[in-house]
């Protein structure tokens, strides 16, 4: 598989291209509204990618309900483009997930998924993913991630 460059963006230029909600997930680890934002109810073909950076981080082959009121998925496309953190904020030993090359803020991962998909669900802020329909894969830039749709 294709790897790109992928490049974080300085403060400046992320104010202006990102809402206030995809500035605070994704710069600020903000968590946005359960059942209320974008993508938790949303099961259309496609890949979702770094708001910030375009970074390949999820396809909807690997998104299910987790009932928890964010997009849930089993796994992410590439572990190369996912790091994780230590997150002992709000008082619970937890583990963030970022994505590696814009370092946003996407959401945690923990081990209550399907264990038939392996058994971790990744729990991402809808504000710190863009989702690209599989129909529009090639003309974005992102046509190498076809596969995972035929």
């Amino acid at each position: 598989m294709k790897k790109f460059s992928y490049i974080k963006n300085n403060t400046d230029l992320l104010r202006t291209k990102l809402t206030k909600l995809q500035y605070k997930v994704t710069q600020e680890n903000f968590t946005e509204k359960a059942f209320e934002n974008e993508y938790w109810n949303f099961y259309e073909d496609g890949l979702y990618v770094d708001v910030c950076s375009g970074e390949p981080l999820f396809t909807s082959r690997d998104k299910f309900d987790s009932g928890c009121g964010w997009p849930s998925f089993s796994k992410p496309v590439d572990m190369e483009n996912i790091k994780e953190n230590l997150d002992t904020s709000h008082g619970v030993i937890r583990t963030e997930v970022r994505s590696k090359y814009a370092n946003s803020h996407l959401g945690h991962v923990f081990n209550d998924g399907p264990a038939k998909k392996g058994g971790l669900r990744y729990c991402i802020n809808s504000a710190s993913i863009k989702f690209i329909p599989k129909d529009k894969l090639k003309e974005e830039g992102y046509e190498e991630y076809m596969y995972f749709f035929d």
